[in-house]
């Protein structure tokens, strides 16, 4: 929260996407540990780093203003996501509604539900299929928003280049 060089942000970013996709595989959970470690640490750091390229490196120093509304904000929706996780079930209990209904469901009904044979592509496509739309939108969007900020970089530059020239050619005798 403090530094300053986003160069280093960016890649502090981009080392704890790494952290974190090593903690999905200590989760046994090597397809999100995968889709992080592409998105976040890579796509994510590559799209940072190409428009750190055609912007700057330091962040503007803007005046600190203290707002109490936004901390009461803050600290009201972590107290109530907080609530939130009490009525989970615990880490790997075999009662849980995901593991009592959801995965014998999936590994018994899936090939004759869906017709495909291999059951991971039938729940990646079928049944998490608006999930998987979602990931690859938040992608096309930070493309897209990426793309925005490095296409008005340039197109300020033309134009800052363009209104030297008329300068120039004005003063010229």
């Amino acid at each position: 929260m403090r530094i300053r060089n986003l160069l280093a942000v960016t890649m502090l970013t981009g080392i704890y996407s790494l952290v974190v996709a090593v903690l999905f595989v200590l989760m046994d959970a090597p397809d999100v540990a995968l889709t992080e470690a592409a998105v976040g640490a890579g796509l994510m750091v590559i799209l940072m780093l190409g428009t750190i390229a055609l912007t700057t490196q330091e962040e503007r120093r803007h005046r600190v203003r203290h707002n109490l509304l936004a901390l009461v904000v803050v600290a009201i929706t972590g107290a109530a996501l907080i609530y939130a996780t009490l009525d989970m079930p615990l880490f790997g209990d075999p009662e849980a509604p995901a593991h009592a209904h959801l995965s014998p469901r999936f590994t018994q009904e899936s090939p004759e539900e869906i017709g495909i044979p291999n059951m991971v592509t039938s729940v990646l496509a079928s049944y998490r299929g608006i999930d998987t739309l979602g990931e690859a939108v938040v992608v096309f969007a930070a493309a897209v928003g990426v793309l925005l900020v490095l296409g008005s970089g340039s197109v300020r530059g033309r134009r800052a280049k363009t209104a030297a020239r008329s300068r120039q050619e004005d003063e010229t005798p």
